[in-house]
Parts: structure tokens; C-alpha cells; sequence
């Protein structure tokens, strides 16, 4: 299968690896630094499934661009751009995975759809991802614990959208990847954006890894961070179990104790972070349905002060 990877960073070199091991035609688009140390000594995943893979790249999208299926695993800030230009590149009507973190992907997706001058439409096809990935440096990226990709259950979705969740399944099912269809993919998506507001932005603010956050003082601050997201999820009308959630948040942090949670890693690089995507959603929802989340406001800030100015959004 024709396989297009947009936005190359971690997580799409890592997916991208695993289906180029299976044998499918990969093209990976990310950026010059990446795509030229991949060039030149290929592409290296460390830790789980470690090896090394010669795989084609680009820095932007060929014209017209031919492909089976797209991974879009550019940040949820550019999501919209990064979709106008793919619908303006496509050859044809193209199902998208859309693994980004974070909430409202889908209508940045949409918007960046109805922007392009292009008579296809691509089909976006939403997932929530746990794969733990870091970028060494470019053309390095550790996968750093376990994790999967979670799609919605073909029985929850109409049947034309149902081909092509069974597609992205069994593509990467194929590849080794694990995948697990859940019969509520609205509540996933809730779930893992209240967890990764109560871990993001602890690990970026205070420069420690997901494993910190076992241990106070950094688990009392992210458990009121995780109550707080409940509540505005709840009150935003999406039933979070407060158990279940904070199984959630146990196990993400057991399975990526060693990694660098990607907020931390964009404050490494000097990059704008996913905090709006992801606090920033939690907070405006709760603030719609007056409740007061001080701690997630404070952290919010705290993210933003840390990241470049020309780097925010405006």
C-alpha cells in the first residue's frame, strides 16, 4: 500500500518505521534537518522494535500526490494549514488518520479542507494514540515504553466510515502495531485529553519525565489537574468515570515512565507547545459551564511563558 506521512516528527517516523519494516511504500514529509539525516544514515527507532530503515522523504507535499492512505501527524496547532494543503496535494478522495492530542481535530480539519482549491475531499478518520515517542535528534526517534492506537468500533460509526477505520486497523495491526477498536472513541478522545492535561504540562513546567509524576510532589499537582479536567469534561456533557480516568493516568505513567512527554520536548526545542489543543480546550470548557479550574489556568500561563513568543499563537 501507498503510505504518505505528514509531519514526520516522532510519532509518524515511529508509525512510519513499523510500516516500512511490514513492506508498504512509505513516503515520509517532515522537516529539512529530519528528512536529511534520514537521507543520509536512514531512519533510526531505538528501544521497542530498535532498527534502522531507508526510507523515501520530502520536505513538502509532491503535486499531485498519490497515495493509499495518509498519516497526519502533524501538531494539533497546524492541523488546519497542514489540511488545506493535503486536500490542495491529493490526487483523489484519501482516508487520513488523525493521531494528533488534544480536542476539536477534527473541525480544524475541516476547516483546512473547505480552504483548499481542490475538488477531493479527503476523509479523516480520528484515533487516539499512547505510543510513547521521543526524538533523539534528527533521524533518531526512541519508542520509550509501550502504548497503542485506539479507533472507534466499526459497529459505532456509519458504514461508509466503518471502511476505512477496518482500513487503518488492519494496515497497522499488520505492522505490529497495537490497535484496539473502543465502542465510545468521543470518550477516549475526552479521556486521554484530561490525562495529557494532567501530565503534559507538569513534566514540561517542571523538566522531569512521565515517571515523576508516581511521586508527590508532582502527582498531588497532576491529580488536581486530572480533577479538574474531569470536572469540566463532565459538566461539557462527556460521562467521565473518575476511576477509570485516573486508571488511565496510572497506567499511562507506568507504561511512559522514561519518556519525555512531547510538551516537555517542544520546550527543549524552543517550540510552541499543544497546550491550547489540550489544557486550553479543557479550560474553555469549563469556564462555559462555570467551573473554576485555578490550577489548570495557572499551569496554562506557566506553559506559555515558557514558550517562544513568536511562537504563540496570536
Amino acid at each position: 500500500m501507498h503510505v504518505t506521512v505528514y509531519g514526520a516528527g516522532a510519532i509518524g517516523s515511529l508509525l512510519g518505521a513499523r510500516l516500512a519494516a511490514a513492506g508498504h511504500d512509505l513516503l515520509l514529509v517532515g522537516s529539512a534537518a529530519h528528512v536529511t539525516a534520514i537521507r543520509d544514515s536512514g531512519l533510526c527507532i531505538e528501544g521497542e522494535g530498535a532498527g534502522t530503515w531507508r526510507i523515501p522523504t520530502a520536505t513538502k507535499l509532491p503535486h499531485p500526490l498519490f497515495a493509499d492512505a495518509v498519516l497526519m501527524t502533524v501538531k494539533g496547532y497546524d492541523v488546519e494549514s497542514a489540511a488545506q494543503a493535503l486536500a490542495a496535494a491529493l490526487a483523489g478522495p484519501v482516508p487520513v488518520l488523525l493521531p494528533q492530542n488534544g480536542l476539536g481535530i477534527e473541525d480544524r480539519f475541516a476547516r483546512g479542507v473547505a480552504r483548499a482549491d481542490a475538488g477531493s475531499r479527503p476523509i479523516a478518520v480520528r484515533a487516539v494514540v499512547t505510543l510513547p515517542a521521543t526524538t533523539v535528534r534528527p533521524g533518531v526517534v526512541r519508542q520509550a515504553g509501550r502504548g497503542e492506537v485506539r479507533l472507534a468500533s466499526p459497529t459505532s460509526v456509519p458504514t461508509e466510515m466503518a471502511r476505512w477505520i477496518i482500513l487503518f486497523h488492519d494496515l497497522l495491526a499488520d505492522a505490529g502495531v497495537p490497535v484496539t477498536y473502543v465502542p465510545d472513541l468521543d470518550r477516549a478522545l475526552w479521556t486521554k485529553a484530561v490525562v495529557n492535561g494532567a501530565i503534559n504540562p507538569v513534566t514540561a513546567a517542571h523538566g522531569v519525565l512521565n515517571g515523576a509524576l508516581a511521586r508527590d510532589p508532582h502527582r498531588e499537582i497532576s491529580e488536581r489537574l486530572l480533577a479538574e479536567g474531569i470536572a469540566a469534561a463532565r459538566a461539557g456533557g462527556h460521562a467521565l468515570d473518575r476511576e477509570e480516568v485516573a486508571a488511565e493516568f496510572a497506567r499511562t505513567v507506568r507504561a511512559t515512565a522514561e519518556n519525555r512527554s512531547s510538551m516537555l520536548q517542544d520546550i527543549d526545542r524552543g517550540r510552541r507547545t499543544e497546550i491550547g489543543t489540550i489544557s486550553g480546550v479543557l479550560w474553555e470548557t469549563g469556564r462555559a459551564h462555570g467551573i473554576a479550574m485555578p490550577l489548570t489556568e495557572e499551569y496554562i500561563a506557566r506553559i506559555r511563558a515558557r514558550e517562544p513568543r513568536a511562537a504563540q499563537p496570536s
